[in-house]
């Protein structure tokens, strides 16, 4: 029967079935020297190239865990001087699930299994993200319970969230959804700058005392509870 080519492209590393369709469409990925379409199958033999560049399907899954510092850039693109991937140069291409912008730090996961990166940015699966905030004026009750209730941005209103004050100017917040800048734009609703912005959690996985700027391999209880997660289970 083969395998899908936007699977087989994400098998490889390189980005998620999404991303690989995208890659498609724009007649950019080749099977044994003519041009891909949608829905175009594989098999072990078939010679594979994206960009000219020829990818194979990884049969080892790599699951790494980051401390990403402030500065560096979710992406992959190589005119990104502060790109994350450049930046880890990890031996087996790899890339990262659900991003943190280039202002906020923490746990951030890399993958070479683009159903992994599928599976856990679908948001009805509705894993837990767990983030410690830094912002610019006092915490008080007011604020925790308004962001804990639903927020207005982006067309939308936030799901309801679990927030705690731990400090004078901090919070943590677990939310389930991964809207685009979604805490700073929370907290700019109600006149709340956020000044310092760290993931801690991911589902299962917690960011722990790893150094910023360095990665470890995920264990194997680790990995399990991860594709468990975004199969949705």
């Amino acid at each position: 029967m083969g395998t899908r080519i936007n699977k087989f492209i994400a098998d490889s590393g390189l980005c998620s079935r999404r991303q690989a369709d995208k890659l498609v469409e724009e007649g950019r990925v080749s099977i044994d020297g003519r041009t891909a379409v949608p829905g175009d199958t594989v098999t072990d033999g078939s010679a594979v190239t994206v960009d000219g560049e020829p990818i194979k399907k990884e049969e080892t899954s790599v699951l790494l865990i980051f401390n990403k510092p402030r500065g560096l850039v979710c992406t992959s693109a190589e005119e990104e001087k502060d790109n994350v991937i450049s930046y880890i140069n990890y031996p087996k291409r790899i890339t990262y699930v659900g991003r943190l912008d280039k202002d906020s730090e923490g746990l951030l996961l890399l993958t070479n299994k683009g159903e992994l990166v599928d599976g856990l940015m679908r948001s009805r699966h509705g894993h837990e993200k767990e983030y410690i905030v830094t912002v610019d004026k006092p915490v008080n009750e007011r604020f925790v319970n308004s962001m804990a209730s639903g927020v207005p941005i982006l067309d939308t209103v936030t799901r309801p969230c679990v927030v705690e004050r731990i400090g004078k100017y901090r919070f943590r917040i677990v939310i389930t959804q991964g809207l685009n800048l979604q805490i700073r734009r929370m907290c700019e609703h109600f006149g709340y700058n956020v000044t310092r912005l760290i993931r801690i959690r991911v589902g299962p996985i917690i960011l722990g005392d790893l150094e910023p700027g360095k990665y470890r391999a995920a264990t194997r209880d680790e990995k399990r509870a991860v594709f468990r997660l975004a199969e949705g289970l």
